[in-house]
């Protein structure tokens, strides 16, 4: 059997990924508290690969999977070649500039200094607007302007709390971001009657959706 290979991204995403896809009558076969990797549906002929979120969109543009679930935010900060085909209405937030409250953003006097898991969509956005110097980190960004080492952050943010329990606050919001369904561009032609089947039945399901995604 040919299968329609689908690539989700572990974590929490993966949990309501589950949920949208079992309420659309697929999923069944994934098992996210096990430690394998590869599930194959044989009823519905799709194998879902899980794999790390940043990883998600590699998996996609080299061919190994032909589409797969992941933030907006990671295919804007990896800038690569795939098709968007459904907004999944999950893992909404938005990124935002943050820092201590007054902290002036386009003063003249300085370069300023943003610390961030995205220096690619902070480039992008502040181009052309004043002078930065990115520092990049891999978690915790909040701690940066605490310690003196940026002037602020550029950051997803969801609730907004743990930058209130730092002292910081939202400068400036940039722009809102959600899950996506993105496709392999030769898959696309080749796969489409299948994902278009796949696509349609998850479509119906955001349409319609009546689901609980707390994971408290």
């Amino acid at each position: 059997m040919e299968y329609l290979t689908v690539a989700l991204a572990k974590g929490r995403l993966a949990k309501d990924t589950i949920k949208r896809l079992r309420a659309a009558g697929m999923g069944s076969a994934v098992n996210i508290n096990s430690r394998k990797l590869v599930f194959r549906d044989e009823k519905d002929g799709i194998e879902y690969l899980l794999v790390k979120p940043v990883d998600v969109v590699t998996y996609i543009e080299k061919g190994v999977a032909d589409i797969g679930v992941v933030g907006k935010d990671i295919i804007l900060e990896q800038n690569i070649d795939v098709y968007e085909l459904l907004d999944l209405q999950l893992g909404i937030c938005a990124f935002a500039v943050a820092g201590f409250p007054g902290t002036d953003l386009y003063g003249p006097e300085k370069v300023l200094k943003i610390a961030t898991k995205f220096p690619n969509i902070t480039k992008k956005y502040f181009a052309g607007k004043r002078e930065i110097e990115t520092i990049y980190l891999n978690g915790s960004v909040e701690l940066a302007p605490l310690m003196s080492m940026s002037d602020c952050i550029v950051d997803l943010v969801e609730t907004g709390n743990t930058l209130e329990e730092n002292g910081l606050v939202i400068l400036e919001k940039m722009f809102d971001i959600q899950a996506k369904i993105i496709g392999n561009r030769a898959s696309y032609c080749f796969c489409y009657d299948k994902i278009q089947k796949f696509i349609k039945a998850i479509e119906s399901e955001v349409n319609n959706d009546a689901t609980d995604y707390s994971w408290e």
